[in-house]
């Protein structure tokens, strides 16, 4: 019981975190992002097709058929993210994604938790 809300729990805020940065994505950057994104290498006219990664990525995860692949794109994209830091010379963004690397790993090992 306590394993299958803790899923939930993750899967919840995985899917909300999928979904909310696929929306940024179409957002206007503010200035602190765009640096960012420049010391990354990501340029402002890939940003969407990565919005749309990440919304479809967090639909994937509702669905028992694409949770698996869906997980692993996601911990893809962040060792994407943290491996852009590191060249970037960007440690502490590198370290800040550890957790959220995390969570596509523990949902992966516990499974999609609304099947019997």
């Amino acid at each position: 019981m306590i394993k299958t809300l803790f899923s939930v729990g993750l899967l919840a805020i995985s899917a909300f975190l999928s979904l909310k940065h696929g929306w940024d994505a179409f957002q206007p950057a503010s200035a602190e992002q765009t640096s960012l994104l420049a010391d990354l290498g990501i340029s402002k006219a890939i940003m969407p097709y990565f919005g749309v990664f990440s919304i479809v990525i967090g639909l994937m995860l509702l669905f028992p058929q694409t949770f698996f692949i869906s997980n692993v794109l996601n911990a893809i994209t962040i060792v994407l993210i943290m491996a852009l830091a590191l060249r970037a010379g960007n440690v502490s963004l590198a370290l800040l994604e550890i957790p959220f690397l995390a969570m596509p790993l523990i949902l992966i090992r516990l499974t999609y938790p609304f099947t019997c």
